[in-house]
């Protein structure tokens, strides 16, 4: 059975498990049998991915306490939230809105994610030049993360949105540009990567990508939706009808952290060749369906690898670290903490 708890909230990974009260506790049980008990004193919120039962009386319980039910099916995807009369996401949002409003306090939150992402950019390459056979991909690997360097230093000095935007828009473009070098030099012919494209995406890799950056993106949407955020609100990525610029914003952290990771994963092993995507009349390429099966098959075994939270110091799947950071969102706009914290892997 998984369960944790974490920033107040009790995350139910394991279909079939039951809710329900225990005096002033939540007892859940897999077949009948206990396997957790939590006070609900200690309790701001509850998760449930999948198919988990919650008794009346538990809910009936959280909707006077003010502890809101999200539930999510087992990818992660949204499906409701629960809550009492009274509950302070209101304020949360508007909160929110008021942030993204003020130029100065929307780049903050922006600056931060911006470093996450380049952090993470950055470890990626620098584990790669580690692995790397040959001299020439270790010298453009390094070189590569002498300029993410360069970067990162631009952050601190950026003074508007437009120019962070453009800080982040060139460590991306210098990122892709050696991402080849990261892929085996067997399978390199079929999955080199000529820069990041997309609408359509144009060859095999970048197809990849786009399909795990939007696996990606409804998991971060997920997390904004559960702690009571908008996910069309966000801080860098600009406001446009339809965009979930928020969920955009908190993806940045993981790309390379999660998506690329597990694509590079799945090219040098050889779990996916050139016959499992296919080219559009347009002259877009599109992963097979047997092969988005295969891709989010391993995503989602790919969420339940454990990490070490440096903000939390505990282990924690993979797979809520977008609810984690939401959640720490939710209090840097509360004031309950002074900055947010983006999440930086290893």
């Amino acid at each position: 059975m998984t369960a944790y708890t974490l920033l107040n909230t009790l995350y139910v990974t394991t279909g079939g498990a039951y809710l329900h009260l225990d005096n002033d506790t939540v007892r859940i049980e897999v077949e009948r049998e206990t396997r957790l008990r939590v006070p609900l004193h200690h309790l701001g919120a509850i998760v449930t991915f999948g198919d988990v039962l919650m008794s009346p009386a538990l809910i009936g319980r959280c909707a006077e306490n003010g502890i809101a039910l999200t539930l999510l099916d087992r990818n992660g995807r949204f499906r409701a939230r629960i809550e009492g009369p009274i509950s302070g996401n209101v304020l949360l949002r508007k909160t929110q809105f008021e942030a993204a409003a003020n130029p100065e306090n929307a780049l903050t939150l922006a600056r931060h994610m911006v470093l996450g992402k380049l952090r993470n950019t950055r470890a990626v390459l620098q584990r790669g030049a580690r692995e790397s056979k040959t001299d020439d991909d270790r010298q453009a690997l390094d070189a590569a993360v002498s300029k993410l360097d360069a970067s990162l230093r631009a952050i601190g000095i950026s003074t508007d949105a437009d120019h962070l935007r453009g800080v982040e828009g060139e460590a991306a473009r210098t990122y892709f540009s050696v991402f080849t070098r990261l892929i085996r030099p067997d399978q390199r012919d079929a999955f080199a990567l000529d820069g990041r494209n997309r609408r359509p995406p144009r060859d095999p890799t970048n197809a990849l990508l786009s399909f795990l950056y939007t696996l990606l993106t409804h998991d971060c949407r997920a997390a904004a939706e559960t702690v009571g955020l908008d996910p069309q609100v966000g801080f860098l990525h600009v406001l446009r009808p339809g965009r979930p610029a928020l969920a955009l914003d908190l993806a940045e952290e993981f790309r390379s952290l999660l998506a690329d990771r597990l694509a590079l994963t799945l090219i040098n092993r050889g779990q996916l060749r050139t016959s499992d995507f296919r080219r559009t009349e347009g002259g877009g390429v599109l992963l097979d369906g047997d092969a988005r099966r295969t891709v989010a098959i391993a995503w989602q075994e790919k969420k339940q690898e454990t990490i070490r939270h440096p903000a939390l110091d505990a282990d924690v799947p993979l797979g809520l670290l977008p609810q984690i950071q939401a959640r720490l969102l939710a209090r840097t706009l509360r004031g309950d903490v002074e900055a947010y914290l983006p999440f930086l892997g290893r």
